[in-house]
């Protein structure tokens, strides 16, 4: 990677190596020793030169041993990985063109920062005087040049996850793999240097591979998100495609926060029945699943609304159980209404999000009227949407 200085004074990175830095995974299957299911299994998933593509699902679902495949690290069982026009499959970690920063930073202790950041190019021969002006214009980059004389134990924890991104940075590699790099800083620090990996990504244009287990952090840093549960992909998409048009209840559970109500309702000629109130439901989509007597309703916390006339029968039923005050909005949480209480514990719970001027009380009962222009449906049997794609929400 080359450098100048844009008129501002700052580096500017230009024209990277030549060469289409695209990631293709075919088939891509591993089988660990002794288990009796791949942890992935036949991953087929192109990325884009250039692409900063995020893999995300819960622990166990292959997307950490995805990017180990990519990287060289586990073995592949079957299929092929292809970086650019190179199929890759049996090359060693050293030959693939590939720069990796981890969770737990591997920064080596007795080196300083700048030693730490140019320890790979001085393995590979880079001369002395190129390898500081790399270390040095990656340091400029990334925040870091009081630091270059320091060791990683007088950092903080985010200093320390940017020297590792600037090791990785001066290597100039076709493909930045990151895996899950942001997990042991704080709450807070994690959102501002979320911000800065995903504006320096975009700035220096090199194709990005990242895991992570927080879909929120997944929605808001990848040009596309791979959803994976079980070793399967369950959807890859940009961002809003996901949220607006899950394609199955897992993805449509995994992406938001908080998570789209699921509710299983008894199928009517109409509509689905909760409660005593049925959500209309168009019925060529209802055609769809005509063998069905129950469907799972899909409605984001969002797509709900209080009913000024809880009296009437105008919008479904729900008994409050928690509010959650957050200034301009509010949360209710509560559950159908008329369910018994040893029920209770098994009743599905409905979460709204609603103006927090005046939110209602817990234990009131009320009416949500629903936006039934962005209703999702799902088979039960199967848990794919049968419901046509939504319009873009304008509420997330």
């Amino acid at each position: 990677m080359n450098f100048h200085y844009g008129s501002s004074g700052t580096y500017l990175p230009v024209e990277r190596k030549c060469g289409v830095a695209t990631v293709s995974f075919k088939d891509a299957t591993r089988v660990y020793p002794g288990a009796d299911h791949p942890s992935v299994d036949k991953l087929n998933l192109e990325i884009g030169d250039g692409e900063f593509m995020v893999l995300v699902g819960p622990s166990g679902c292959g997307k950490s041993t995805s990017l180990r495949m990519l990287a060289g690290l586990e073995e592949i069982n079957a299929g092929a990985i292809w970086i650019g026009e190179r199929d890759v499959t049996d090359l060693p970690p050293k030959d693939r063109d590939i720069a990796m920063v981890f969770q737990n930073y591997a920064l080596y202790p007795h080196m300083t920062v700048g030693d730490n950041m140019g320890f790979a190019l001085k393995m590979a021969g880079v001369p002395k005087g190129e390898r500081q002006q790399r270390v040095q214009e990656a340091a400029h980059l990334l925040g870091l040049e009081d630091y270059l004389n320091r060791k990683p134990k007088a950092l903080s924890g985010g200093q320390r996850q940017r020297v590792a991104m600037g090791r990785a940075i001066v290597r100039s590699p076709q493909v930045f793999l990151m895996d899950e790099p942001l997990s042991n800083l704080d709450a807070k620090l994690r959102v501002s240097t979320r911000t800065q990996i995903a504006a320096l990504q975009t700035r220096l244009g090199v194709t990005t591979v990242y895991v992570t287990h927080d879909q929120i952090e997944a929605m808001t840093m990848g040009d596309r998100v791979a959803v994976l549960k079980d070793g399967l992909l369950q959807q890859c998409d940009t961002p809003l495609t996901l949220y607006d048009a899950p394609n199955n209840l897992f993805v449509a559970g995994f992406i938001g926060s908080p998570a789209m109500n699921l509710i299983e309702g008894e199928v009517q000629s109409d509509g689905v029945h909760l409660g005593d109130y049925t959500v209309p439901v168009p019925r060529e989509t209802l055609a769809k699943a005509s063998d069905e007597k129950t469907l799972v309703l899909g409605i984001r916390p969002e797509n709900f609304r209080l009913s000024d006339n809880p009296e009437s029968r105008e919008g479904i039923p729900i008994d409050i159980g928690v509010v959650e005050e957050l200034g301009a909005d509010a949360f209710i949480y509560g559950t159908l209404s008329g369910i018994a209480e040893d029920e209770l514990i098994s009743a599905q719970q409905i979460v709204a999000r609603i103006h927090g001027a005046t939110p209602p009380h817990r234990g009131e009962s009320v009416r949500l009227l629903v936006d039934e222009t962005h209703v999702h449906v799902f088979s039960k049997n199967n848990g794919l949407r049968i419901s046509p794609e939504l319009e873009h929400s304008t509420n997330v």
